[in-house]
């Protein structure tokens, strides 16, 4: 029997139609979705901003990832509600000063209406912060993140 060995590497490919100094087009694989700012900054509000489509990928990354770590547990977390809350200091991207550290503060709060207890969330959210690349992203950069996962009341 032939063992095939999956690739530990792949490329990520994105293009965008740029028609504006606020709008991007994007198309990732087969898909086709917007970046914009809002009225007030000069866009169409077509779409997220840059900064909340990164917040937006936290959000997504959390929930594959921490479904993913709860199935190599055995832990059944269901469905997950997740909030997050950043402290982003906006002077880099008003040209004020260059921030090293513009995502300072993140609060994530997931909440998990399986039958798993507090402390088997405990153990996934441990492994999510191993293996969210999204997560790992923000904290190499110097973010602090909070996680707060919590079993959602019935």
């Amino acid at each position: 029997m032939v063992s095939l060995k999956p690739k530990t590497t792949v490329k990520l490919r994105a293009s965008a139609s740029c028609p504006s100094h606020s709008l991007s087009q994007i198309s990732i694989r087969d898909l086709e979705f917007a970046i914009d700012e809002p009225v007030e900054r000069g866009g169409t509000n077509t779409g997220p901003t840059p900064t909340d489509t990164a917040i937006a990928a936290l959000v997504g990354c959390t929930n594959v990832i921490g479904h993913k770590c709860a199935a190599s547990l055995g832990v059944d977390i269901g469905h997950l509600d997740i909030s997050v809350v950043c402290d982003f200091d906006r002077r880099g991207v008003t040209l004020a000063e260059e921030i090293e550290v513009p995502f300072q503060n993140i609060v994530l709060t997931v909440e998990a209406n399986g039958n798993a207890t507090q402390d088997e969330l405990d153990r996934v959210a441990l492994e999510v912060a191993k293996f969210c690349p999204l997560s790992k992203l923000f904290r190499n950069a110097g973010t602090n993140i909070e996680e707060n996962w919590k079993c959602k009341p019935a």
